[in-house]
């Protein structure tokens, strides 16, 4: 391995897939490492990487990061020149941390709770850090509804990749409501070639791990 060499810990029916299309948006060489649940995520080798032995994890040289947004955030840093966040002096900085880490935090936690039956009983909503399912909703709702066209303006960017992806996975599985406004954002989202190109991607190596008859 080069000292500087990108690899993808994933699997491909993951949340690796989100990693992936920035992978494929960042348009840099890198490496995956197909991961298998229950096996090869457990083993020496890949707990040296990730301790929870969980999926997707990257590889930079000597550096680890773990966290879908984390790895997201890392790889627009990384390769600054990409455009996929705004600089460090920008006024927008701050919407784009926001956005990231509320789809990492408030938003999956709403949409993870409500898919195992847990409703949160409304004189408790202070101690949840989205309040309810449907509050945390209505806050990306307005977000993506205000788009123009994207979370920050006319540039697409990371948070994007991360907002959209879990619109996109919530809608097609159920634990997202399919709102217009969504569904107008996903739609403009799903036509980037990086996106396809990563969607086909991960479809091809699930088809060639999925047992055969």
């Amino acid at each position: 391995m080069t000292s500087r060499e990108l690899v993808f810990y994933t699997h491909p029916q993951s949340r690796g897939r989100i990693v992936r299309w920035m992978l494929e948006e960042i348009g840099v060489p890198y490496r995956t490492e197909l991961l298998v649940y229950g096996a090869s995520m457990k083993a020496p080798e890949y707990l040296a990487v990730n301790p929870l032995g969980k999926v997707p994890a990257l590889r930079h040289g000597d550096l680890v990061v773990t966290e879908v947004a984390a790895i997201c955030a890392y790889l627009a840093d990384a390769f600054a020149s990409k455009g996929f966040a705004p600089p460090c002096d920008s006024p927008l900085r701050g919407a784009y941390y926001r956005w990231l880490f509320f789809a990492a935090g408030p938003l999956e936690a709403a949409v993870s709770n409500r898919a195992l039956g847990f409703v949160v009983p409304p004189e408790r909503k202070g101690m949840m850090g989205y309040g309810s399912y449907e509050e945390a909703l209505d806050v990306v709702e307005g977000a993506v509804a205000a788009r123009a066209p994207y979370l920050l303006g006319e540039r697409f960017g990371a948070a994007d990749v991360v907002v959209g992806s879990h619109l996109a996975f919530g809608m097609r599985f159920g634990t997202i409501e399919k709102r217009p406004a969504f569904e107008a954002y996903v739609s403009l989202l799903e036509q980037r070639p990086a996106r396809r190109r990563g969607l086909e991607l991960d479809d091809a190596a699930a088809a060639a791990s999925a047992p055969h008859a």
